[in-house]
């Protein structure tokens, strides 16, 4: 009979050698096909099968080529996570130079940015390619803590041999994803890592509270950024006629005139001083505030037509929409909850009602206000291409949609009844995913 996966973690915390002789056993007996008495842990096994349906060998470690130094240091100038890093460091690295554990920050593509603690497990760690620039992702290294918490979205720890390639079976892992709090979206992965005795199961729960407390530093800059925008542009709009709106270089939302608040609007990527089309506002005059943007309406012009909708699901943990037309284009990254709905879309052309989007998502037709909610948020940067009544893109979009190449790999983190059959369908199951041009494959 199974063990209950509780029982995994107390025997580590009792006894790290036996615990590694058992974890040792239950992998090579599920690798193998076999019963084994002991059940992996549930984040364990589906990680050991994404690694399994990815083609990862599980008895040779295979490393990306570093990125270099100059490319490591871009990423760091670049990265939201440097904001963090005196948070990062303050809750984890006293305890984790004491504890003979190094601390690995990496970011959203699980690239190894920083990497500091213990002297001796540092050199450790380099004989398994946990250095600066080396790619972590669980699609190049198997089930560790800094991929597998990327891909889950939850914080993860992996003992010794649940890590899926047989070489980082000395090491133990504990991993938190670090989000946007504006969005949703993943920014980075921090990780306590050494050897198995070292290791602890609460260690999971400290990581987890300093994650939270990088994301609710995060949160203050923003706010606090927003608040001097505010305080430049609001003598400006008060002069103003028309339609206008200052926001920063992320499209995040300080102050309007003459028209209803909203969050966020969605920016082209090259945004630049001069003539733009903005969803929300259509053609519109920009110019350049002291961290962000003044753009105003130009309502005698003529509102652009819009040509494509490209809906990019291909990469299992990050996903973006993009908006072509005459006048250009522009590319908005999605949270893993309006992925699913703009995916649900895509799947019903014709149009589904908030209970039918409600049964998709959650199993539950009554949940309407979620997903009324949710969508509100959703028409904030497409509303100009979104019908509703039912819900459903408009009629003159030609809308594609980019598919993993394995259904299996469809929006991994999510749990929607409407996706889960179609990843557990599969190829020839019944249900169809959609290609380019929103045809069934």
């Amino acid at each position: 009979m199974a063990h209950s996966p509780k029982d995994v973690t107390r025997l580590v915390a009792r006894d790290a050698a036996q615990a590694a002789r058992m974890l040792r056993e239950v992998r090579s007996a599920t690798l193998a096909g076999q019963r084994t008495r002991v059940a992996p842990r549930p984040v364990i096994e589906a990680s050991w099968g994404r690694m399994r349906r990815s083609g990862v060998d599980p008895d040779h470690d295979v490393r990306a080529g570093l990125l270099s130094l100059d490319e490591v240091e871009r990423r760091r100038r670049e990265s939201p996570l440097r904001v963090v890093l005196p948070v990062l460091r303050e809750g984890l690295l006293s305890v984790a130079d004491v504890a003979q554990h190094i601390m690995v920050v990496a970011d959203a593509d699980g690239r190894v940015l920083w990497r500091e603690g213990s002297p001796a497990v540092l050199r450790q760690a380099d004989g398994l390619g946990c250095e600066p620039g080396a790619d972590w992702g669980e699609s190049v290294v198997g089930t560790n803590g800094v991929g597998t918490p990327a891909v889950t979205g939850r914080p993860v720890q992996v003992f010794a041999s649940e890590h899926f390639v047989r070489s980082f079976a000395s090491w133990t892992c504990t991993g938190a994803p670090i989000t946007d709090p504006r969005d949703g979206r993943l920014i980075g992965v921090v990780d306590i890592s050494g050897p198995l005795e070292t290791m602890h199961p609460a260690t999971l729960a400290w990581v987890d509270s300093v994650a939270k407390l990088a994301e609710a530093r995060l949160r203050e800059v923003h706010l606090t950024s927003l608040e001097r925008l505010r305080a430049v542009a609001a003598p400006l709009l008060a002069r103003l006629d028309g339609r206008a709106v200052a926001v920063d270089r992320d499209g995040w939302t300080a102050a309007v005139a003459g028209m209803p608040y909203a969050r966020r609007l969605a920016l082209p990527t090259s945004l630049t001083a001069g003539r733009s089309c903005l969803p929300v506002l259509g053609p519109c005059s920009v110019e350049p505030l002291p961290g962000g943007w003044l753009i105003r309406a130009c309502d005698r012009a003529t509102p652009a037509h819009t040509t494509r909708i490209v809906l990019d699901l291909s990469h299992p943990r990050r996903w973006s929409v993009t908006v072509s037309g005459d006048t250009g284009s522009w590319t908005h990254e999605l949270t893993p909850r309006h992925a699913e709905l703009l995916y649900l879309l895509t799947l019903h052309r014709s149009g589904r009602t908030a209970a039918a989007l409600a049964a998709d998502m959650f199993g539950d037709p009554a949940r309407t206000v979620t997903v009324r909610a949710e969508m509100s948020r959703v028409r904030r940067y497409l509303g100009a291409f979104l019908d509703h009544r039912p819900y459903r893109f408009s009629e003159t979009a030609e809308v594609e949609l980019l598919a993993p190449d394995d259904p299996l790999d469809l929006l991994p983190h999510s749990i929607a009844p409407a996706v889960l059959r179609v990843r557990t369908a599969g190829p020839g199951g019944g249900v169809s995913l959609l290609a380019p041009g929103g045809g069934p494959v």
